[in-house]
């Protein structure tokens, strides 16, 4: 027999690993594990010798993995049973030796990696037959990701959809691909990106996931470790042409895989890491080993972690698992491997192989050993008391980042391709087809591009007319050169008698023939500097959440970072299905949880959409008969060539908002303003013309690779929709005109192009009446809009806020195994809604005018109503927050509520309101200053948080120690200083980072109870049923009393048209008026 592997004592000894208990062994396995034990070779002649009768366990495996420290760590007490004896098998002895002259042993722990002869072990096995740990055979299926799935099926294991494409010239019936720009057919299943496109070969790890066009396209490349970095972005969007692959539905976890490992069917040791698909980064700790932390298994994953190591019949087995949308799913099997750096788990993993050994080959070999019982872990649940609270759940509805100006034109159309069109997407259903999909942008495309070319000959103005929009309609769709992103999109609306009124007609025109309302959208994308606003507001954000421990200690924001990296942090992020919006959620998770790479990869794991129920989506076509109500009026005073009366005053502004009366102030005459606006717009598109004509600007690229020609074209639209044919103003597009000019001041501001600032001026004062009155001008409309708004988000926020025990589905960190963590059993929710201006100014007016609380009798929320009433705009990145704590006293939650009018304005306002600061608290509380980490990059250390991404274009003024948080450690517990409730200006603080361009956020009231909040959502809830039910009643009343004049209309039209042929000259007129008077 061969020599093994060579010990350090001699030449030819084995490293076997004989030790004897010198305790009761049931004693010692309740001990914990004595270090102090005997010395673990047997080098030492003096010792008392082993039992005459040991049980050999080989271990056949490369020298990589059976030297590795896991491995050393768990044989190393595998060797403190008394009758177990250890042998490892050489490299040069497993590859060069015939399996004749392998050692032998009664129990044999092989497994496959890398170069290993798997036949060898096999056919020694065959010759020895040791009982197995592992089995051979099936780790041949193992290898073979079509196998494993054909397993997990059989075993009835859930696993992601899927299909395999079989590149066999012998099976062609197994190669059928289709690939379209947003999806895969693999043997007839359609694929939607994202998808998951997997090697059949196991030990391939170059897995690939491609995102859809509407998140950025290209695709994310997955790959073995290699130092920092598990996978790279790549721009590249088509699948691969050769080879076998499993294409699979992707599912979103946000951003966090489960790695769970077995040691036989009743033991399952689960970690969780930061998915290698989210930014590639692999996250290391001090010693450069990747981050992993335990997790709680459910009772359903513990049956799936037995199923798996029985059915591919391996004791020792990793397996991947992912958590999305409430279930559990098995996405790879790896076969035998180990848990890293976590002793608690080598403890259980010998203790459990070594009763397995010992069960099975004892009786054979008559050792008298019986398996030992331990008592049960005793639960221990840690508790709050007095003043300290935990946070609990924040809660933040959050407006989109700076967008380049929305678009629209509309045009009717009664092309037969257009109906073909229409019908070809099932626009009949509803009426109404929204086209967003590449190829559906292209088939538009295509017929503006022939119908412009058919019109080209005739010169009727009406033919004119159409035919410029038409050229608009394709000079959109040809802009940028392809179709990426969410950033453009066709709405038809079907007219049975076309369409009744021109843009800027008043004299309505009513054809008999169908037509369709074509709606083309575009702009509105979210900007460069969006994106940095969004991320370094993620990144500041990160500072309400409590401090950390170890590695993040004494770091501003690091508490949140700490959080999520131990997964004791539930974080979901929604957004609704515009893309400026999308993006938004993306770049900010970005900075929240210090992400590098690109954002796409970021957007398809983290943020969900949320285009249901219209929780963060409306439809701004639809208008309820309140906002037309609302519009009209507005309408009416605007149109008014006279300064705001006393009687004015009270229409427009019954809520006595201070900003609104400024702005009325500011305006005096509205029909006057808008003159002077409108002549300054023509006189901008007269410069604009100017520039253009100039040889020298020619090709000038203007921010966001804008030309000057599409400024002339947006800048010229306002300018004819804006007066109308009458000589009247539509001021329905004041928000478009300020949104333009807001634009070109803040990025275009190189062209000095003169009134610039006069028209931002009045344009904004304009928009500061508009804008705001448009969501209701008294408090019962902004209520009834509001809620029509907003109720189902309010709903969850509700919903949220109830729900302070987490579900099985969370990811929950593990107590027995969380080593260097003071508190595993704490839990934050965070629920972070992104959205539009709309949601966010009827949430806002909910909280106002619903009812929360008395202004008359609430100091604080007087004060607080006071600075909202003196916030004139909501800009982008407005937030408002809700954040529970939790506490003992009598109110066990205590909720807080905060708001950020979002981004400063173009010019400093020295009027803007000041609130009073966030979580103002009395002077018993230890006062910090603000300081500007940009000033400190000299002194102390830096902020390891802010290390990990990239640096933000403008320093982000962050607090070096928050006076927001004192912490202070209970047994295993972190909580939170809960501040005062005594409001004393001289005493606020900025409890959150600073980031320059966006205003801080103020709190609005602190001293809220869950109770208090609870009954006033379920009231405005129960308040919007009612109103629905009356509603709802008084329709079919409606209904049923036009059903009724229908009939006799019908009836009156039928009997006319017979008395017109019979010449009967009788008329039933007198009684249908009397009829229809009646109803």
């Amino acid at each position: 027999m061969s020599s093994l592997t060579t010990s350090s004592e001699g030449e030819n000894s084995a490293p076997r690993f004989v030790v004897g208990s010198r305790d009761d062994e049931t004693e010692f396995l309740g001990s914990n594990m004595k270090t102090d034990e005997t010395d673990f070779f047997e080098d030492d002649e003096e010792e008392e010798s082993p039992p005459e009768r040991q049980i050999v366990v080989g271990i056949c495996a490369m020298t990589k993995k059976s030297k590795s420290k896991p491995m050393t760590q768990i044989l190393e007490r595998l060797c403190k049973f008394e009758y177990i004896t250890v042998v490892i098998m050489g490299e040069d002895v497993i590859l060069n030796e015939p399996v004749e002259n392998w050692p032998s042993c009664d129990c044999l722990i092989s497994f496959h990696s890398k170069g290993f002869p798997l036949d060898k072990a096999v056919a020694y096995a065959k010759l020895c037959k040791p009982f197995l740990i592992n089995d051979l055979d099936m780790q041949y299926y193992i290898q073979d990701r079509r196998e494993v799935y054909r397993i997990l099926q059989e075993e009835g294991i859930d696993l992601p959809r899927y299909a395999v494409l079989n590149r066999d010239p012998d099976r062609p019936e197994e190669c059928n691909l289709v690939e379209g720009e947003d999806h895969v057919e693999v043997n007839g299943a359609v694929f939607p990106k994202p998808f998951v496109e997997k090697p059949v070969s196991a030990e391939d790890h170059n897995v690939y996931i491609y995102y859809p066009t509407s998140a950025g396209g290209g695709s994310q490349r997955l790959f073995r470790k290699i130092g920092s970095r598990s996978s790279v972005y790549s721009p590249e969007s088509s699948v691969r042409k050769t080879g076998s692959y499993i294409y699979e539905e992707f599912m979103p976890t946000d951003g966090t895989d489960v790695k769970v490992y077995t040691v036989g069917p009743d033991y399952a040791h689960a970690e969780a890491r930061k998915s290698p698909a989210l930014d590639g980064k692999v996250e290391r700790d001090s010693e450069g080993k990747e981050i992993r932390y335990p997790v709680m298994l459910t009772a359903m994953e513990k049956l799936v972690a037995r199923k798996v190591c029985v059915a591919f019949k391996q004791t020792v087995c990793g397996f991947d698992l992912l958590r999305a949308n409430g279930h559990s799913f098995v996405c790879d099997v790896n076969g035998f491997s180990f848990v890293k750096n976590s002793m608690k788990y080598y403890d259980d993993c010998a203790k459990i192989l070594g009763n397995i050994i010992m069960r099975e080959l004892a009786p054979q070999f008559h050792i008298p050993w019986s398996i030992p019982t331990e008592a049960e872990d005793i639960p221990i649940v840690p508790t709050t008391s007095g003043t300290m609270m935990e946070l609990r759940c924040v809660i933040a509805v959050i407006r989109h980042g700076d967008r380049t100006p929305k678009q629209k034109m509309k045009m009717e159309v009664k092309h037969p391709r257009f109906f073909e069109l229409f019908e070809k997407y099932d626009g009949y259903k509803t009426g109404k087809l929204k086209l967003k999909k590449p190829e559906q942008l292209q088939e538009v495309l295509d017929i503006a591009r022939q119908l412009v070319v058919e019109l080209g000959t005739h010169s009727d103005c009406e033919i004119e007319e159409r035919k410029s929009k038409l050229e608009q309609l394709k000079s959109v769709l040809e802009m940028y050169g392809h179709f990426s992103g969410i950033n453009r999109k066709v709405q038809l609306t079907y007219l049975p008698h076309g369409h009744p009124k021109a843009a800027s007609e008043d004299e309505a025109r009513r054809e008999s023939s169908p037509s369709l309302l074509l709606v083309l959208k575009w702009g509105g994308e979210l900007t460069p500097a969006g994106r940095v606003q969004a991320e370094e507001l993620g990144r500041a954000f990160r500072c309400m959440y409590p401090g950390g421990q170890g590695d993040y200690a004494g770091f501003p924001g690091c508490g949140l970072l700490r959080l999520h990296s131990t997964y004791r942090h539930d974080l979901k992020i929604y957004a609704s299905d515009e893309g400026r919006v999308q993006m938004t959620a993306a770049a900010f998770a970005k900075g929240l949880l210090a992400l590098e790479g690109e954002l796409t990869p970021i957007l398809v794991q983290m943020v969900k959409s949320a285009n249901m129920n219209g929780l963060l989506d409306s439809d701004s076509d639809s208008l309820s008969s309140c906002q037309h109500r609302v519009k009209a009026r507005l309408h009416e005073i605007m149109q008014k060539d006279a300064e705001f009366c006393e009687e004015d005053y009270e229409k427009l502004a019954p809520t006595g908002s201070a900003s609104l009366l400024n702005s009325m102030t500011f305006i005096q005459n509205p029909v006057e303003v808008c003159n002077q606006v409108f002549t300054l717009i023509e006189n901008l598109t007269s410069q604009i013309r100017k520039r253009l004509e100039d040889p020298k600007s020619a090709d000038l690229q203007l921010y966001h690779s804008e030309t000057l020609e599409l400024m002339l074209q947006r800048w010229s639209k306002l300018e004819r929709d804006f007066r109308m044919k009458n000589g009247r103003y539509d001021i329905s597009k004041i928000p478009d005109i300020y949104d333009c000019i807001k634009y070109d001041v803040q990025h275009n501001c190189a062209l000095k192009l003169e009134g610039t600032t006069e028209l931002f001026k009045l344009s904004k004062a304009l928009a500061d009446v508009i804008i705001p009155q448009e969501y209701g001008i008294n408090k019962e409309e902004k209520l009834e809009i509001a809620i029509g708004f907003c109720l189902p988000l309010i709903k969850k926020i509700q919903l949220d806020l109830q729900r302070t025990h987490e579900d099985e589905s969370v990811n929950k960190l593990h107590p027995l195994y969380s080593r260097g963590v003071l508190s595993p059993g704490r839990h934050v929710r965070t629920r972070l809604y992104f959205t539009s201006e709309s949601h966010v100014h009827s949430l806002l007016s909910i909280f106002r005018y619903g009812g929360l609380l008395d202004e008359n009798k609430d100091q604080q929320w007087k004060r607080a109503m006071d600075y909202l009433s003196a916030i004139s705009e909501l800009n982008y990145m407005t937030q408002i927050v809700i954040m529970l704590y939790e506490d003992n006293n009598k109110e066990r939650f205590h909720v807080e509520l905060h708001f950020s009018p979002g981004v400063k304005g173009c010019e400093e306002d020295r009027n803007i309101p000041t609130g009073f600061g966030f979580r103002p608290a009395s002077a018993e509380v230890n006062q910090g200053s603000l300081e500007d980490l940009s000033s400190e990059k000299g002194s102390d250390e830096p902020d390891r948080a802010r290390q990990k991404s990239p640096q933000p274009s403008e320093p982000v003024s962050i607090q070096r120690r928050s006076p927001l948080v004192r912490s202070r450690k209970t047994g295993s517990m972190e909580v939170t200083m809960a501040p005062s409730l005594v409001l004393a200006k001289a005493f606020c603080f900025e409890g959150c980072s600073m980031v320059p361009t966006i205003y801080p956020l103020e709190t609005l009231h602190n001293s809220l109870s869950l109770r208090q909040v609870n009954e006033f959502l379920t009231a405005v809830c129960r308040s919007c049923s009612e109103s629905h039910v009356q509603s709802t009643a008084g329709t079919a009343q409606v209904g049923l009393s036009l059903a009724r004049q229908g009939a006799l209309l019908v009836f009156y039209i039928l009997w006319t048209d017979q008395a017109d042929r019979t010449g009967d000259k009788c008329s039933p007129c007198s009684l249908f008026q009397t009829v229809l008077a009646q109803e």
